[in-house]
Formats: C-alpha cells, sequence, structure tokens
C-alpha cells in the first residue's frame, strides 16, 4: 500500500486518512468497526503510538506518533492486512477495501496538533452521523474530552501540556470544541483505481 510523499523520521507526528476504494462504505455494521479498532490495537503495538481516531462511513481519520522510522509505512499495510481477514472470515470478503495509497500529513506545532484532534474528532458531526462530538461511539472524543476508558490512546505531550491533572487537561481540551473554530485544510488526495467493497452503510 503506497502513501502519499511524506517524511516519516522516528517520532513523526501524521495525520493519516485511509479512504475506501472508489469512495465505497468500509464498514456496515457496529461489529465492523469494532473489528477495525481492534485490528489497529494489533498493528499500533509495535509500530505506533495513536492520539486521535475517527472511523467514518467510507474513511478513517487517525493522528499517529511513529515509534521508529517508517512506522506509518509499516502500519497501514498491516491494518489493511488484518481488517481485510476479518472480512474474509466474517463474511467470505475477499476483495481490496481500501485505496491503494492512504494520505499523510505532518503535524508539528502544539497548536496544529490540538486542531487535527479536533478535526479529527468533529468529522461525525460535519459528516451529519452526530449532533456533538460526544454522540459518536467510533472516534476518540470521549476518551480524549470525557474520560472514557480506551486502551487505543496514548496521550500526546501537546495534549497533556493542557492541564496538570487528567480532568484539568479534558476539561482544557473540551473547551476547545465550543470556542472559535479553525478550518483545517484536508490533506491532499492522490487518485486510486475504483473497486467496489462489500460494505453497504454510509455511517
Amino acid at each position: 500500500m503506497p502513501r502519499l510523499a511524506c517524511p516519516e523520521e522516528a517520532h513523526a507526528t501524521l495525520h493519516v486518512v485511509q479512504r475506501g476504494r472508489a469512495r465505497s462504505p468500509c464498514f456496515s455494521c457496529t461489529r465492523d468497526r469494532a473489528a477495525y479498532l481492534e485490528a489497529l490495537r494489533e498493528c499500533t503495538a509495535q509500530e505506533c503510538a495513536v492520539h486521535a481516531y475517527a472511523l467514518m462511513g467510507n474513511h478513517v481519520h487517525l493522528l499517529i506518533t511513529a515509534l521508529r522510522a517508517g512506522g506509518a509505512a509499516r502500519l497501514m499495510p498491516a491494518l489493511a492486512a488484518g481488517y481485510a481477514h476479518y472480512l474474509a472470515a466474517a463474511y467470505g470478503y475477499e476483495d481490496p477495501v481500501w485505496e491503494e495509497a492512504y494520505d499523510a500529513s505532518p503535524v508539528h506545532a502544539r497548536r496544529h496538533l490540538l486542531a487535527c484532534m479536533r478535526y479529527i474528532e468533529e468529522n461525525p458531526v460535519r459528516a451529519g452521523l452526530a449532533a456533538r462530538p460526544g454522540e459518536y461511539s467510533w472516534s476518540s472524543y470521549r476518551a480524549n474530552a470525557l474520560g472514557e476508558d480506551d486502551a487505543l490512546l496514548t496521550p500526546h505531550p501537546h495534549y497533556c501540556s493542557l492541564g496538570r491533572s487528567p480532568v484539568e487537561r479534558r476539561a482544557a481540551y473540551a473547551a476547545l470544541f465550543v470556542g472559535t473554530r479553525e478550518r483545517i485544510t484536508p490533506v491532499s488526495r492522490r487518485p486510486s483505481g475504483s473497486l467496489s467493497p462489500r460494505a453497504r452503510s454510509r455511517s
């Protein structure tokens, strides 16, 4: 699975977007999304720390920090393979689900990183899947802002700088969602071939 040109040094933080083939849905039910997150947990153990995510209907947003050089380049094919294994076992589905290329954009400054986290976790609201970020079950918002347990997540140092205690950090982070909203430019896209997956639902 190739990627867009992007530095992948060790400890680099990246906003990664993985899209379904021909923008087709990648998940058909709750079990599919849970399986994707389980595959992500297994694949990130040795490669990357996950700071934020949102599972949409036909794409996924991830904010990750590579633990070593080229971490995302190893993570994304392994994640696609893990989810493909689940689809084959659950449905007998064997066609590729994801576009050949994933998108990756480096995130450096503290202000940009926090705004990127908000962009990711507000995605379900912008897509009309929930009225508020906390109402959507398939993003990291409820962990980062409300303190819900999520073993997948590793807090980024910039997130930790929001307060001395977890309660202070969560409150400061949640306040970002009710303040002035910045526009975050989506990462660039590369065309890929089209092949529709099995999944059906938009959400």
